[in-house]
């Protein structure tokens, strides 16, 4: 009786370490060994790093205090190096949001090209008058409810840039009639994005 549970623990043993071996053979391991014993990506491997990664860096920018409908990150992820892009309205923004990329797992770079929008009285009256006029719209106002709107207003010298996602083109139209209708003015640059389900 023993020798047969004995033989029972061998055999299961046995089938592990095959059933080990032919999961690693598929690549469903992490990482292949190259011909010098160095482990190397996948490039399927290397794509699924990429996106978890680039979640990881847009949570950790929407997760941010200060960020605001005026402030508009950005960013690329090649690697391990996150280069940060936008404009910023709050200057603390710039150093804190290569702060918070540079702590995530698997970043070992930032190259930080945020630009803080200098301050101005009457940029700031234009930012409000923007809001009021794109979120108070019937159709727009769905997208003020969010913690941070996907519409971003960037204002800089008189001149509006409309950053983010709508769900159709029929928003982004309105969107930027809407914007295009404020006083003082200079110029509008609609950049909204079409996404179905934003």
């Amino acid at each position: 009786m023993k020798i047969n549970q004995v033989g029972r623990i061998l055999s299961l043993g046995v089938l592990a370490i095959v059933l080990g071996l032919a999961a690693s053979s598929n690549g469903s391991a992490a990482s292949n060994p190259s011909n010098d014993g160095n482990h190397t990506m996948t490039s399927a491997d290397q794509g699924r790093s990429d996106a978890r990664l680039k979640e990881q860096v847009r949570h950790q920018l929407a997760m941010l205090p200060y960020l605001s409908v005026f402030d508009n990150l950005q960013y690329s992820v090649d690697g391990s190096t996150v280069v940060l892009q936008g404009q910023v309205r709050n200057p603390v923004l710039k150093p804190d949001a290569a702060g918070v990329v540079k702590h995530i797992e698997g970043v070992t770079n930032v190259v930080n090209n945020i630009e803080v929008l200098p301050p101005s009285p009457m940029d700031e009256q234009i930012r409000r008058q923007e809001y009021r006029a794109i979120f108070s719209f019937p159709s727009l106002g769905r997208y003020s409810i969010e913690p941070v709107p996907s519409i971003h207003i960037v204002v800089k010298n008189g001149n509006v840039t409309l950053e983010g996602a709508v769900a159709n083109q029929a928003d982004k139209d309105t969107a930027y009639l809407r914007a295009n209708g404020v006083p003082n003015v200079f110029s509008v640059t609609n950049n909204l994005a079409v996404v179905a389900g934003s």
